[in-house]
């Protein structure tokens, strides 16, 4: 039964996500008949810590407070993708999990808990601007880049900001059911229930310039997402065999060209129906796809909506009519 739950924090905290562990464990609902947290923050690092936004904030408890909860969140901070974290924090969590406590991490917090060892062979979620940097940091674990959240118990791990929210209610709606859930979200005026597998609102990323054989390759099929191409076409524009280039696409990407450049394909097709009225023929075409038909079928296999549903999202129903 979850009672006791902890967030732990470092120097340069996000304060929305410490927040939105906050809003969900820490604030008590009993006038609505709500259980109760034992909630608390513990520092791992002193007891006073500087926060991304500017301001310092004063912790009462240190990392003695982790021994005793059933779940310790861990929320994003500055620079977590490329700090080091103290040896001791690493330690009680790996302690906590031996103990069969679970462990969250929101946005960024993720890289606290890959440091511990505790994604090592397990799929996790992160924000997507961090996507490629934990996967080629610890190869161990496997990068979900555009849910909202992975649940691999005891290991949760949820994407940027609000995602959190969404993680957060899952594990209540896990040990409290539903009802208790769907409460906590209409007081915080939130939806009671997202699914993990939905896609996050991703921005279409050029290919960068730091693959070492096979970037000006990623570069020409950016550019040319409406072409049928091949392996072999592919590797002869890199100068390599079909079966060299496709071992070198896999190590320096984390994916197979066909794979690649359907999420671009996608992408391309997301960025089209938040910002023009062009048709869903017309984006098929343009994005590789052919015709609306395989369009939609792709975008819903990746992002979990309709195109439609999709460019109302972004742009309302009048526009999207």
């Amino acid at each position: 039964m979850l009672k006791n739950v902890a967030a732990v924090v470092l120097d340069g905290v996000n304060p929305f996500e410490l927040a939105v562990v906050c809003e969900v464990f820490g604030t008590d609902r009993s006038d609505d008949g709500l259980p109760v947290y034992d909630f608390a923050v513990a520092s791992a690092e002193g007891p006073v810590l500087s926060t991304r936004a500017g301001f310092s904030m004063q912790v009462e408890h240190g990392l003695e407070r982790l021994e005793e909860a059933d779940l310790i969140a861990v929320p994003a901070g500055a620079c977590f993708e490329s700090r080091t974290f103290p040896p001791e924090l690493l330690e009680s969590l790996r302690r906590a999990v031996d103990r069969g406590a679970r462990v969250l991490s929101v946005c960024s917090g993720v890289f606290v808990l890959a440091a511990a060892g505790l994604l090592d062979g397990r799929r996790c979620a992160v924000h997507w601007h961090h996507a490629d940097e934990l996967a080629r940091a610890y190869p161990g674990l496997t990068v979900e880049p555009d849910v909202l959240y992975v649940d691999e118990e005891p290991v949760i791990t949820s994407a940027g900001t609000a995602a959190g929210i969404d993680a957060c209610l899952h594990i209540v709606r896990k040990e409290q059911g539903p009802e208790v859930a769907n409460k906590i979200a209409r007081r915080m005026v939130v939806p009671p229930h997202r699914d993990g597998g939905q896609a996050q609102y991703i921005e279409r990323p050029l290919p960068k310039n730091s693959y070492d054989t096979v970037g000006e390759v990623l570069v020409w099929m950016d550019r040319h997402l409406d072409e049928d191409v091949t392996v072999e076409q592919l590797a002869e524009r890199a100068h390599m065999s079909p079966r060299t280039f496709a071992r070198r696409f896999q190590q320096e990407t984390g994916t197979t060209p066909y794979r690649w450049i359907l999420r671009q394909r996608v992408l391309q097709a997301q960025r089209l129906l938040e910002a023009t009225d062009e048709t869903v023929d017309s984006i098929a075409g343009r994005t590789g796809f052919g015709n609306a038909a395989a369009l939609r079928h792709q975008f819903v296999q990746a992002i979990g909506t309709t195109p439609h549903a999709y460019r109302r999202t972004f742009r309302g129903p009048e526009e999207a009519a």
